[in-house]
């Protein structure tokens, strides 16, 4: 839980933080870290690197194994109290509230961030941890083109590198499309506006044909800057009284994908799926699709 993350944080010193960027750098190279090399990182004798650990391990920082050596692992709670640690000294964020979302390959916070040299009143903003590799790395590897080819990489890699596609993009798409604004990304953590409105699935629309058409319309944008999202639907398209937002972007793929076609096709099925449900509107899929791909 992030608020046992926050209270240990605030317990730890630089020594412990010292051993969790170790840990993490030398997960670059290896399945577990030999403490030996753990040693060499934090310049930390033999009996307070061993000390240190175990109180890590107990608050579930870390995790460790003897076979066939000793070494250590960086945990979530670990994970995320380094990009905390980042996110904090540069002033992106001075609080963290709520959480407002959780699924297979995140976890969403709400958070504060202070103004800028002290003027105006602080600012809501959304808090995204990536959790990808947290249940299977071979299913993450089978579901994510950017990982494809990669030997060895561990789970802080397929979030790290979740987290920085997803930064990407909606740096590319802002403010074309209608997305969020980025504020800061580090490590797995993603710092960003809060979306505007509700989510489409809790809303009842007064004028659903709009929305619709709003919702295609974006959808097309973001073809024309040459991606497609992937994995659209009434859980990730936020909608307020001006118009609508997308979230969730990291499983994009670009218009050259060999699935391209198959993969749009699927994201203007969800949409039209949801109002011909909710709202009885009934539009042509493959008119739609060849508007957005030939338009």
């Amino acid at each position: 839980m992030i608020d046992d993350v926050v209270k240990l944080f605030k317990e730890m010193d630089s020594k412990d933080l010292r051993i969790l960027a170790g840990i993490e750098i030398g997960m670059k190279h290896f399945e577990w870290v030999p403490a030996e090399d753990i040693m060499k990182y934090t310049r930390l004798s033999h009996s307070d690197l061993e000390f240190k650990l175990k109180k890590l391990i107990r608050n579930n920082m870390v995790i460790g194994t003897n076979q066939p050596y000793e070494g250590y692992q960086i945990y979530f709670d670990g994970y995320d109290t380094l990009a905390l640690n980042t996110l904090v000294k540069r002033g992106t964020i001075s609080a963290i509230g709520d959480e407002i979302g959780v699924g297979k390959e995140s976890v969403v916070h709400e958070a504060v961030k202070e103004p800028e040299l002290s003027f105006g009143e602080p600012q809501g903003v959304i808090l995204k941890f990536h959790r990808e590799g947290r249940t299977s790395f071979k299913s993450v590897k089978r579901t994510r083109s950017h990982l494809e080819g990669k030997e060895h990489f561990s789970w802080i890699y397929a979030a790290r590198l979740a987290a920085k596609r997803e930064a990407a993009i909606i740096k590319e798409l802002y403010p074309d499309v209608s997305v969020p604004k980025l504020l800061d990304n580090n490590r797995h953590a993603l710092v960003m506006d809060v979306a505007k409105g509700t989510l489409l699935y809790k809303t009842k629309l007064e004028d659903p044909e709009w929305f619709l058409n709003e919702i295609l319309r974006q959808v097309a944008l973001v073809y024309e800057k040459g991606y497609i999202h992937s994995d659209l639907s009434e859980y990730n398209i936020f909608v307020n009284e001006n118009g609508v937002q997308f979230i969730d972007w990291p499983q994009y793929v670009e218009v050259s994908h060999p699935h391209a076609e198959e993969l749009l096709e699927r994201d203007v099925t969800n949409v039209l799926k949801h109002f011909k449900r909710k709202y009885q509107i009934d539009k042509d899929t493959k008119e739609i699709i060849s508007e957005i791909m030939n338009n």
